[in-house]
């Protein structure tokens, strides 16, 4: 098997064989816990109803049929399931599932020895998938069409292709920035389902679900409040409550209530509107230093200390979808619900740009 991947089993054995491309940077404890509190079924998911319903019916088609289902392209901002989803594709088809990222395959090498690997039917997770660099791209469009990647053998005019038949198999890619995929790869996925933000009711299921799971006694009034803050993203909602859990055990309360959430998530920085630290530092440069704006991305981005990807894709989106700021043409613009929030005047005769509608990864506005 190529380096860099190791066998790994779920604990309900749904599925048979993983790859995993493992990131030393992050928290094994909190990936587990996360691992843990994902549906088991695409029959468990919450929310995403409109997307779950499709995906339900390609599966269940490919199914009848006997054969690997179309490639799956999912998107939407993170957090909101696409990593739970893929991972289903391969529970419901009880098939095997090999995950990697588009980060980890920097050259065509790295993708034809994970292509070479894959068996009949397996599902392939390409998470982030825009990340891939362009040779793996280009070698990845062969493979999705005719099943088959051409590997080089030699250099220069002595070099030789020899086609590599590969059994049908699934890929099922992930992204955050969809817009930023070139149109011949986008084209070969038969079937895209855009995530969306949820909504608070969806969040308090998933929280009592999660809840549960993690053995927290939690009333309806302060799941609902954690709901409430959680950007309408579970990953955050499920982190939020686990913050929740341990403001309450040090506390020594038996129940997480609203008071315990209050008092927790106010620790945390997590205002009463979902805003967290990085939220507030873009409406407080937007507002105090740029006068309201508009603003480029750039110079946005260095002003709250962070990059600029991070900004476009953790807080903007949740800020645009509440109308704290607007996307014009010239770059950011905070609107006076931003100013309110804050507890600041405008300027007299302040007003915002008319908002473009929000990308999903189509290209920047204001960079």
């Amino acid at each position: 098997m190529a380096d860099g991947f190791s066998s790994e089993m779920f604990e309900d054995s749904s599925i048979d064989a993983t790859a995993r491309v493992v990131d030393t940077g992050s928290d094994a404890d909190e990936r587990t816990v996360e691992a843990a509190l994902r549906p088991r079924r695409l029959s468990e998911f919450t929310g995403q109803t409109r997307v779950c319903d499709q995906l339900s019916l390609v599966l269940e088609a490919a199914k009848r049929r006997g054969t690997p289902p179309d490639h799956v392209l999912l998107s939407g901002p993170p957090g909101l399931g696409k990593t739970t989803l893929a991972m289903l594709i391969g529970t419901e088809l009880e098939r095997p599932i090999r995950i990697t990222s588009g980060p980890a395959i920097q050259h065509a090498g790295d993708l034809a020895a994970v292509l070479s690997s894959l068996m009949e039917g397996e599902v392939l997770f390409l998470d982030e998938i825009h990340r891939m660099s362009r040779s793996a791209e280009e070698m990845l469009y062969l493979a999705m069409e005719d099943f088959r990647v051409d590997v080089i053998v030699g250099k220069g005019p002595g070099a030789t292709a020899i086609p590599l038949e590969l059994p049908a198999f699934t890929v099922v890619g992930a992204t955050t920035r969809a817009g930023l995929l070139p149109a011949p790869l986008r084209d070969r996925f038969g079937f895209t389902g855009h995530l969306d933000f949820y909504a608070p009711d969806e969040l308090v299921t998933i929280l009592e679900r999660s809840a549960r799971l993690l053995e927290v006694s939690a009333d309806t009034d302060g799941i609902t409040e954690i709901a409430r803050r959680s950007r309408g993203t579970p990953r955050v909602a499920n982190r939020l409550l686990r913050r929740v859990r341990d403001w309450a055990q040090v506390h020594g309360r038996q129940v997480v209530d609203e008071e315990a959430a209050h008092a927790a998530l106010a620790l945390f920085d997590v205002d009463d509107r979902g805003l967290d630290r990085l939220d507030r530092a873009v409406l407080d440069s937007l507002c105090r230093r740029f006068g309201g704006g508009p603003v480029g991305l750039s110079t946005l981005a260095v002003a709250v200390g962070e990059e600029a990807d991070t900004v476009e894709t953790v807080a903007e989106p949740f800020l645009v979808r509440e109308g704290f700021i607007t996307r014009t043409p010239r770059g950011r613009a905070a609107t006076p619900l931003a100013w309110q929030h804050l507890g600041l005047t405008p300027p007299q005769g302040y007003t915002a740009q008319p908002s473009l509608p929000l990308d999903t990864g189509e290209g920047r506005f204001g960079a």
